[in-house]
């Protein structure tokens, strides 16, 4: 970086860290406080399902006339925390470069263990791909993505068919699937919060997204940090990376210098972007991945 990049950065990291004090903010809210909504457009509070969390906000370009591509978004937080309201930046950043974006809540630990909110997923997943089209987006480009716990989401929605044939559907409806330092590949589970998410020592094997790949499973975009020290990029990025190619999957891997866990997804907030190319390589995965025909019984609502 030149030396004004550096000031302005320094700058900028003063700003985070001293503005959740000064303010009664946390530094999320800052973040998506700093990230502009720009021509955008958000909708707020659209229930996919009875349940309280099954709700879901929209964010699009206001000019999305019905063939912008879509990405439905998940969060992480081990499936036992998180808030669709503290993404708001992921929602402006991607709106911004012309997606339509679904950021989704899910039921968490200890209301539920897995696999709820895989199914609630599935069905946020399914609402999209029978509506979004109302909202400017195209069913027909669809993606799903997240990270860290929602990443695992993501890819157990798209690699095992089983989720959203109980929505009438299959993986078929995908364009793409994005993970974001997901955990793909865990057994044993050493993280003490996720044993009794996942019902530990009892855990499956059919709990493991790396095990439900196959050679019908959707291109991938795989991003991570060298810096992760909470979920392994080698064992899960790199392993899933691997097992796709296996079977004749179409991969684009990339592995980030300067985040850590947390700051690869913060990296799409406007102040954080010097961190890497986060936004950058999924609107180019997402605008340059031909969209998937539907080959999934579906019955629109």
């Amino acid at each position: 970086m030149t030396s004004n990049q550096c000031r302005l950065t320094w700058r900028w990291w003063c700003l985070l860290l001293w503005l959740p004090i000064l303010s009664g903010c946390s530094g999320v809210e800052v973040i998506n406080a700093l990230t502009p909504a720009g021509q955008t457009q958000t909708l707020d509070s659209i229930a996919y399902g009875e349940l309280p969390r099954q709700q879901l906000d929209i964010y699009r370009p206001q000019d999305a006339d019905g063939h912008a591509p879509v990405v439905v978004f998940f969060y992480g937080g081990t499936w036992r925390e998180g808030d669709r309201k503290d993404y708001r930046f992921v929602g402006r950043a991607l709106a911004s470069r012309g997606i339509v974006t679904v950021v989704a809540d899910y039921r968490l630990y200890p209301e539920v263990r897995y696999p709820a909110f895989v199914e609630d997923s599935a069905q946020a997943l399914a609402w999209s791909h029978r509506h979004i089209a109302r909202y400017g987006g195209d069913p027909e480009r669809l993606f799903v993505m997240g990270h860290s716990a929602g990443a695992y989401n993501a890819a157990m929605v798209a690699l095992d068919p089983r989720w959203l044939a109980a929505q009438s559907l299959s993986p078929d409806i995908l364009s793409g699937w994005i993970g974001l330092a997901g955990p793909y590949d865990f057994l044993p589970i050493t993280n003490e919060d996720a044993r009794p998410v996942f019902d530990w020592p009892h855990t499956s094997s059919d709990t493991q997204p790396i095990n439900h790949v196959s050679d019908q499973s959707p291109p991938a975009l795989l991003m991570a940090s060298h810096r992760d020290t909470t979920v392994n990029p080698i064992r899960n990025t790199a392993g899933m990376a691997r097992a796709l190619r296996a079977h004749g999957v179409a991969v684009t891997e990339d592995y980030l210098d300067r985040t850590s866990h947390v700051t690869l997804i913060a990296s799409l907030a406007w102040p954080l972007r010097w961190l890497g190319p986060t936004l950058e390589d999924i609107d180019t995965f997402v605008h340059d991945t031909p969209a998937r025909h539907d080959a999934g019984a579906d019955n629109p609502q």
